[in-house]
């Protein structure tokens, strides 16, 4: 019922969480979810009854349900392993919870794989409604296979409330949603269990339980997908707006940064010497905005002993942003006209448009600069060389 969705979902979080992964390709948190993501939506599709029996039908049978078990049980392992790394848990912690998955996951993998070659070969094609249930490998493969759903489910579930209480109060109300249909998920692996037992001795029987357990696992995946796309959709939403924030800003200081990297185009950090394509890609709007600011205060700084000769006993810390900016013009048509300093001259630098000391960080730092950047005239034709303005 809702195992399209599913997929769709997967797919799309493959593609987000991707290009958050090619702007910071060393994340291993990140690296995790991409995979686990991955494993999850590959192991759904493989689960279509075409898709297996066309594995089995390549291969040998039998191959397809496991291929699509071990898949999906080991995306499954991933997205726990990617919750403990996020636990904040001691390292030793971490690593033992790590070492106890991995040997579970291999553990049951093997376990599947050995009672599926153990079946006989005609009964390979089997589900929970075979009449051959009592086959020894057959109800083995079920039971142990039910098994780690109920641990990897009930264990996301209490990670996912775990995480709700440390984070905002939209995101939380998306993780307990996704909880609680993680936990209905852990109860309908539970009755796949019970009716793996009760069909060892009556092959077919109790269908109605299995009708309600597979309409109450379908329900419970739909409520697990309303909590995933909340969640997707608070966290989508805190990144536009955050990103439509930094590149108002990082435009606000285009004229103040221009009129630097002109007198002093060393501080032009170039992110993206090679010029490939997907250079811009990887820097998001945050990080392009950062850099300009750095730049910025890298040639308030070298500029900082002219402001001391026009200024020397004002606190440009702290002074107006409209007069400061005017003195800022004021020094670099003097820095143009005088060139640097001799060596031996330099006067010690001032500290300019310095945030006030109840205000800290690198947001306080970036109010002072916009605010003198939007106050700032356009004092010279000359402009960094054009390539240096692509690379910014």
């Amino acid at each position: 019922m809702f195992q399209v969705p599913l997929i769709v979902l997967l797919s799309l979080g493959v593609l987000w969480k991707a290009v958050d992964l090619a702007r910071s390709p060393y994340d291993r948190a990140l690296r995790s979810l991409v995979l686990c993501l991955l494993l999850l939506v590959t192991g759904e599709i493989l689960s279509f009854p075409e898709v297996t029996s066309a594995i089995d039908g390549a291969t040998t049978a039998g191959t397809g349900k496991v291929a699509y078990n071990g898949i999906y049980l080991s995306g499954l392992y991933v997205l726990v392993s990617f919750f403990v790394s996020c636990a904040g848990l001691p390292d030793a912690t971490t690593r033992r919870y790590r070492r106890i998955d991995t040997a579970l996951l291999v553990g049951v993998l093997t376990a599947l794989t050995a009672a599926m070659i153990a079946t006989p070969a005609e009964m390979r094609g089997h589900s929970l409604s075979t009449p051959h249930m009592a086959e020894p490998a057959i109800a083995f493969f079920y039971v142990v296979g039910n098994a780690y759903f109920v641990y990897a489910y009930a264990a996301c579930a209490l990670y996912a409330l775990r995480f709700a209480g440390t984070v905002s109060r939209p995101l939380a109300l998306g993780l307990r949603t996704m909880a609680v249909g993680l936990l209905g998920l852990t109860a309908t692996a539970l009755g796949r269990l019970v009716l793996v037992v009760l069909r060892i001795d009556t092959p077919g029987a109790h269908q109605s339980f299995n009708t309600v357990n597979w309409s109450a696992a379908n329900w419970s995946m739909g409520v697990v997908l309303v909590g995933t796309c909340y969640s997707a959709a608070v966290h989508l939403g805190a990144r536009w707006r955050s990103a439509v924030h930094h590149r108002r800003m990082y435009r606000e200081l285009t004229p103040l940064w221009t009129a630097l990297a002109a007198a002093y185009p060393e501080i032009v950090l170039v992110r993206n010497p090679s010029g490939r394509p997907w250079g811009r890609l990887r820097s998001s709007p945050q990080q392009r905005f950062y850099r300009r600011l750095i730049e910025c205060r890298d040639g308030l700084l070298r500029l900082s002993p002219h402001l001391r000769r026009l200024a020397p006993d004002e606190d440009l810390a702290g002074g107006p942003p409209d007069h400061v900016a005017r003195l800022i013009a004021t020094a670099l048509r003097l820095r143009q006209s005088t060139g640097a300093p001799a060596t031996g001259t330099e006067l010690p630098a001032t500290p300019v448009a310095s945030p006030s000391p109840a205000e800290t960080g690198l947001d306080a730092d970036a109010r002072e600069l916009v605010a003198i950047s939007r106050a700032f005239p356009t004092i010279s034709p000359a402009q960094p060389p054009s390539i240096r303005e692509r690379k910014a």
